[in-house]
């Protein structure tokens, strides 16, 4: 399976979230995975993305309740952008919906 770490960024908004493409690395992971729906497989459409100190987990973007704008915007541009993210990626919501014109740094970098 793969998995990344990111930095989610919104107004006055910060936190870390645990992402996994559940794309199996052997049999074992293809069976379970596979009996509890996903592709399993490079193609496979989905990201579960598990929000910060484990308080939720989901791979549907839309189903994050309070924090439905950040996490709904985050966990869809971290889905239909994978490939192209790495560990320790900002994503910042601001940018994404086009209300800022600059990108947010890390909090590392700061």
């Amino acid at each position: 399976m793969r998995v990344k770490v990111l930095e989610i960024c919104d107004r006055h908004t910060f936190f870390p979230v645990i992402c996994v493409h559940p794309v199996a690395d052997n049999q074992e992971q293809f069976y379970l995975l596979r009996r509890d729906g996903y592709a399993a497989t490079d193609d496979e459409p989905c990201v579960i993305m598990i929000d910060a100190q484990c308080r939720g987990a989901s791979y549907d973007p839309h189903d994050w309740g309070q924090s439905m704008r950040t996490k709904t915007v985050a966990h869809r541009y971290i889905t239909d952008n994978w490939a192209d993210l790495r560990d320790g990626d900002v994503t910042d919501v601001e940018f994404i919906l086009g209300e800022t014109e600059n990108k947010k740094l890390s909090e590392r970098l700061l």
